[in-house]
């Protein structure tokens, strides 16, 4: 029986690893399909072929699961938060700012988790946690003055990534009581089910005004390595990972998405790390640590 866990863990860590190391490329990939692309056209194609990938995997893995009438609205309304809203204002601003500031940026996600949980009454506020969401914003501001030397659109990208951090940490605690009632799996599947249609819709008029023909086959290898790797596999590998070791364990799994978007951008396009972003990046990298450890 021992043995039995151990493997189970084993297997857990090492999907949440790739899953960190898939989401953190996902940033470069994300940045050099839209080079060709228009990004709602990627969020679009991504969420579609993830949507169906994962709703294989729901009945293959969960045959029972089924999604109750009374569930369809707040499905749905997490789809328009987290996919719609959430993923369409990432990729517009990873497409405008460098991977290092998103990596940074996004991964405030959980502190906003965490305002929105004392707004909700769903978290009792401690001077820690408070601490670690002032910390946050302050490394931010540091990120986002280093913005305002260069060009103008490198700051509205950070914002755009900024207002999807927001949008992924409500969507993460307005999800907490559809976990009570589906599994994490099912949880992830049927918002991105929802929400991957209506990007559809909304990227209609971009469709109609892109040469797909000069789509060269870089930029769909990243579409492709973003819809399977860093949306099939990592939405359900970090959903299953998270129900088995805790919130707090994942934290470490989090930093590991931080650095490797940063990686990315340093490898791929070459960015530069500058003083200020460094000091921004720590500094909201501590602010994390301190808001999801009270």
């Amino acid at each position: 029986m021992t043995e039995v866990k151990s493997k189970a863990s084993l297997l857990t860590e090492a999907s949440l690893t790739l899953a960190a190391v898939f989401w953190g490329t996902n940033y470069a990939a994300t940045k050099l399909a839209a080079h060709s692309i228009p990004p709602v056209s990627i969020v679009a194609i991504r969420f579609l072929v993830a949507g169906l990938l994962m709703y294989l995997v729901l009945r293959v893995l969960e045959p029972g699961s089924r999604l109750a009438r009374k569930d369809l609205l707040p499905m749905a309304g997490l789809g328009c938060l987290g996919v719609a809203l959430g993923q369409t204002t990432f990729t517009f601003g990873v497409s405008m700012t460098s991977a290092a500031n998103t990596g940074f940026i996004f991964a405030t996600a959980p502190v906003w988790g965490l305002l929105f949980g004392f707004l909700l009454g769903l978290e009792r506020p401690t001077w820690r946690g408070i601490s670690g969401l002032g910390l946050s914003i302050l490394g931010v501001g540091v990120i986002f003055y280093e913005g305002l030397g260069l060009e103008g659109a490198n700051l509205i990208g950070d914002l755009l990534v900024l207002l999807a951090a927001m949008g992924f940490g409500a969507y993460t605690v307005l999800s907490l009581r559809l976990l009570g009632r589906y599994s994490p799996l099912a949880v992830a599947t049927y918002p991105i089910l929802f929400g991957g249609p209506l990007v559809l819709l909304l990227s209609v008029p971009f469709f109609a005004g892109t040469g797909w023909g000069s789509v060269g086959a870089g930029a769909w290898a990243a579409v492709a390595f973003s819809a399977v790797f860093a949306t099939a596999f990592a939405f359900s590998a970090w959903q299953r990972g998270v129900s088995r070791i805790g919130a707090n364990r994942v934290l470490v799994y989090q930093y590991l998405i931080s650095l490797t978007g940063v990686a990315s951008g340093v490898v791929f396009f070459g960015e530069v790390l500058g003083a200020e972003k460094i000091v921004g990046g720590v500094v909201t990298l501590v602010g994390v640590y301190l808001a999801r450890r009270q």
